[in-house]
């Protein structure tokens, strides 16, 4: 009998240990940024496309936002570019591989938000609509925090989406940041 008293004992002390563990796990949660972006192209005032992308959060990004987070840096990220660049994107990319600038395809401030995904404003948001005077296939966007050069936070490329005077390319990025 006391045998058994003993194995119970040592059963629920075992089950309270994975309890309080369960609990400490979910009071760490380790935190992740994921970015998405829509791109909708617009020609005499109607869309004739949509996509849907994920993107890359970059490596200069990731360092950058911690830094923000505890004021060791200052520059806010508020601008998005767009580019012609075909190679894919890598965590280690530190700005757009071929970066549109001219024809109205310009760096631009783009207006920001925050906005709910999960909890109450935890996604940055970005848009801006370029009015292009050329012809262009956009085929790579990305967010940074300068008006030229800069630290690049997030990179996408896609298939190409061909432009031409009077055309209108409509970027909608969020970034996310939440338990991974």
């Amino acid at each position: 009998m006391a045998d058994v008293k003993n194995t119970l004992n040592d059963a629920l002390a075992l089950v309270e240990d994975l309890i309080q563990n369960i609990r400490k796990k979910l009071l760490i949660q380790p935190m992740g940024m994921h970015g998405e972006l829509d791109v909708v192209h617009i020609r005499d005032g109607k869309e004739i496309g949509r996509w849907h992308h994920n993107n890359v959060i970059v490596d200069t990004g990731k360092a950058e936002a911690a830094g923000l987070i505890n004021g060791v840096t200052s520059g806010a990220f508020t601008y998005l570019a767009i580019g012609i660049g075909t190679t894919g994107e890598v965590h280690g990319d530190t700005a757009l591989e071929s970066e549109i600038s001219s024809g109205g395809g310009s760096r631009a401030s783009a207006t920001c938000s925050r906005v709910t995904t999960t909890y109450t404003n935890d996604t940055a948001q970005w848009v801006y609509t370029w009015t292009f005077s050329s012809s262009f296939a956009v085929t790579e966007s990305g967010i940074f925090d300068a008006a030229s050069t800069g630290i690049m936070l997030a990179r996408k490329t896609y298939s190409a989406v061909n432009v031409v005077s009077g055309d209108q390319l409509q970027i909608t990025w969020k970034v996310q940041v939440s338990a991974s």
